[in-house]
């Protein structure tokens, strides 16, 4: 038999240092730069003429609620001040309808409406809201067959059924409308193979998937879901890199680890996915030194991808992360909160 040659102390000292270097590296890259990411999202704000504003101008209430829900799992919500945030959000609020624009001056939108929301409870201030005012606008747009608009003009998808029962319940105010129509819509938009689209006969999508799951989770009508069928579709969702996508032959994108795994949780059967090499691919799409989660590895960053990146995190119990609600998309502590002063 050949024997391989022994290495001379010198090389296979470098050879050990490599590993360790290698080893180092790897300790280094597997933590979540919880600084950093605090911070990008504190400044961002501020960087008025940035690109990144600027094309969230029209969304900018959605925005907030996702820099601030991080901020909050990060256990850094008091980086920023309070009631400037709450002056800002009822300064987008309309009181002729009741409803929420996604900056100030912009139409209402059930979208922004469920934003301001969530931001509220996150700063437990929903006692500046007419809750009423508000809950009568979300409940104004159910239509006859139990679906909801998204406007007056009239968009119907089952993001906007979610969006009206999780806002309506955050303010103890589901009896305003039909919950077994908005139940039974939903139900209707659910596929052969166990997933939901916007509506009817729509295909079947991990954002849409996390609406509905979210929709019977709140109204406790779960029992509709063929769990392992759906849960089957939601674990294939994983590719080799450990990213999830949000539909079959999609690349992986950051997003769909809360869109994904938080209906995995909700039906439980979040076991079924690799978690550490989802953990690996999230973290490997963070910005290091300015902060901020990308879609993909080595892209740019932005707000969006950092909350959803770091909810994903959440949802799988990482270390000094807040837990997450997985059908409110608020820290469990926020919601219990809420539903304690019930």
């Amino acid at each position: 038999m050949r024997l391989l040659p022994k290495l001379p102390p010198s090389l296979g000292g470098r050879t050990r240092l490599r590993k360790a270097e290698q080893k180092a590296a790897m300790a280094d890259e597997a933590e979540l730069a919880a600084d950093q990411h605090v911070r990008y999202i504190v400044t961002v704000e501020k960087k008025k003429d940035s690109f990144e504003s600027l094309v969230m101008e029209h969304i900018r209430l959605n925005g907030a609620y996702w820099g601030l829900t991080t901020l909050d799992l990060l256990h850094k919500l008091h980086a920023v001040d309070a009631a400037e945030v709450v002056d800002w959000i009822m300064s987008c609020y309309h009181p002729e309808s009741g409803g929420f624009g996604g900056n100030v001056g912009h139409d209402p939108h059930v979208l922004y409406t469920l934003s301001a929301v969530q931001v509220l409870c996150l700063f437990d201030r929903l006692d500046v809201l007419d809750v009423d005012k508000v809950a009568d606008y979300v409940a104004g747009l159910q239509n006859k067959d139990g679906s909801f608009s998204g406007d007056t003009w009239g968009e119907v998808d089952t993001r906007f059924s979610y969006i009206a029962l999780c806002t309506l319940s955050l303010l103890h105010r589901l009896h305003k409308i039909d919950v077994q129509k908005a139940v039974d819509f939903v139900v209707s938009c659910k596929n052969l193979d166990g997933g939901f689209g916007a509506m009817p006969g729509g295909e079947s999508h991990a954002g849409q998937i996390f609406c509905c799951v979210g929709a019977l989770a709140i109204t406790g009508s779960l029992h509709h879901i063929d769990r392992d069928l759906l849960g089957w579709w939601l674990c294939e969702r994983q590719c080799k890199d450990g990213g999830l996508n949000g539909r079959p032959e999609k690349l992986a994108d950051v997003c769909y680890s809360w869109w994904v795994l938080s209906s995995l949780v909700m039906i439980d059967r979040v076991h079924w996915i690799d978690k550490e090499k989802l953990t690996k691919f999230i973290l490997n799409c963070q910005d290091k030194e300015s902060g901020g989660i990308s879609d993909r590895p080595d892209n740019a960053v932005d707000i969006y991808h950092t909350y959803f990146g770091i909810a994903g995190l959440s949802l799988m119990e990482y270390p000094g992360v807040k837990p997450l609600d997985p059908a409110y998309a608020l820290p469990l502590d926020v919601v219990n909160r809420v539903f304690m002063k019930k």
